[in-house]
């Protein structure tokens, strides 16, 4: 769905000053911003807005001889060379590397986070804070810090990141007590568990998240089953917001009546909030159509049970937010994808919800969504 009264583009990739990124002065060729998207949002205490956007930073290759990647060693930014006749490259972020009995997957960038403050209204930069980004630091995320989700729960702001290495695709934790400045916290959750989404709010005394492992093998639902196999939205709970145990109760699940949203994940934190005349938490989540080599990415929504949110109020079928290709029209050649809006953010206002997505990979969209959109019959 399109055609909201603001919605549009507040950060692209022509706006990173490559200067200041933490790479400079470490390679020996020419590097650039293959999409700066996805970005985390929240409220400053100064009623500024905050995003924590994903920059991809990668290097040319051609369309002939070895391809370049960059990966983190010890305290410095280095190439990676692999031949191309081992590698799948037919999706333009990631490439398969063909040497494994099993599937082995390397970047064609390295993402790292950067802060960038906007007008309380969303729909312009005030300040970009090269000063406090944060960018790979160990081992575990040589290949780089992917989309973060921020949550608020009283004086603490908490960042999850998807974390990415050879050793493993971790779910990070970071914690800030103004928003801008990041503690690290660890890994939090283990192996290819990504999308973890912190609740802005404890339930019960817990802190409370939806997660999303992925794995290669899924065991199917009955024949007839209204649910679909394949990744889901789980959830756990936590004492400190760092240890982390799995709710028994299954989360959100694809249905087997959607091919629209075949395959889903986690989208937004979920926040306490009243839609449709019923209290709940507002979940927004991305439901991916198969279609060629990436998909169709879409957002929908859940509001959920405000004492147990594995029961679901009500879930939309019906998308909230769909790719608008008139946003990255101008972008031309720099576009390497289509048909994706993935959700990644929301602030909550008296007559409306500000919701940040990454759109087509490329770039940061913030989008007003009236409050009256998420009612239903």
């Amino acid at each position: 769905m399109t055609g909201f009264p603001q919605d549009r583009l507040v950060f692209s990739p022509d706006m990173v000053d490559l200067s200041r990124s933490p790479l400079a002065g470490d390679l020996y060729c020419e590097t650039f911003v293959l999409g700066a998207f996805n970005p985390a949002l929240t409220r400053l205490d100064n009623g500024n807005l905050l995003m924590m956007v994903r920059v991809a930073e990668a290097v040319h290759n051609g369309k002939g001889g070895p391809i370049r990647s960059i990966r983190r060693d010890a305290d410095r930014y280095v190439l990676d060379v692999w031949p191309r006749e081992f590698a799948d490259t037919r999706d333009p972020r990631t490439f398969t590397v063909r040497t494994e009995p099993w599937r082995v997957m390397a970047l064609t960038s390295l993402s790292w986070l950067l802060p960038v403050e906007l007008a309380p209204d969303g729909l312009s930069v005030v300040a970009v804070h090269y000063d406090r980004e944060v960018a790979p630091a160990g081992s575990w995320q040589c290949y780089g810090i992917e989309d973060a989700r921020i949550s608020r729960i009283g004086k603490v702001w908490w960042m999850t990141t998807c974390s990415v290495s050879p050793e493993r695709h971790s779910t990070t934790l970071y914690s800030s007590a103004d928003g801008l400045d990041w503690r690290f916290e660890g890994i939090v959750l283990d192996h290819q568990n990504k999308d973890m989404l912190i609740f802005e709010g404890l339930i019960d005394g817990k802190y409370w998240a939806q997660t999303r492992p992925l794995g290669d093998l899924y065991f199917a639902y009955p024949p007839g089953s209204e649910w679909r196999a394949g990744p889901s939205i789980n959830l756990a709970s936590s004492p400190d917001c760092r240890h982390w145990q799995p709710c028994l109760a299954p989360g959100i699940r694809p249905r087997s009546s959607s091919a629209q949203a075949a395959r889903i994940g986690g989208g937004t934190p979920p926040i306490l909030t009243q839609v449709g005349g019923q209290k709940g938490w507002l979940s927004l989540w991305h439901g991916v159509e198969p279609k060629g080599v990436v998909g169709i990415y879409r957002t929908y929504w859940s509001l959920l049970d405000e004492a147990d949110p594995s029961r679901q109020i009500h879930t939309s079928e019906i998308p909230l937010l769909e790719s608008d290709p008139a946003l990255t029209a101008s972008f031309g050649k720099a576009r390497y994808v289509a048909d994706v809006v993935f959700s990644t953010g929301i602030v909550e206002e008296a007559d409306h919800f500000i919701v940040a997505s990454g759109e087509n990979d490329l770039a940061c969209r913030l989008t007003h969504i009236p409050r009256d959109r998420f009612a239903w019959s």
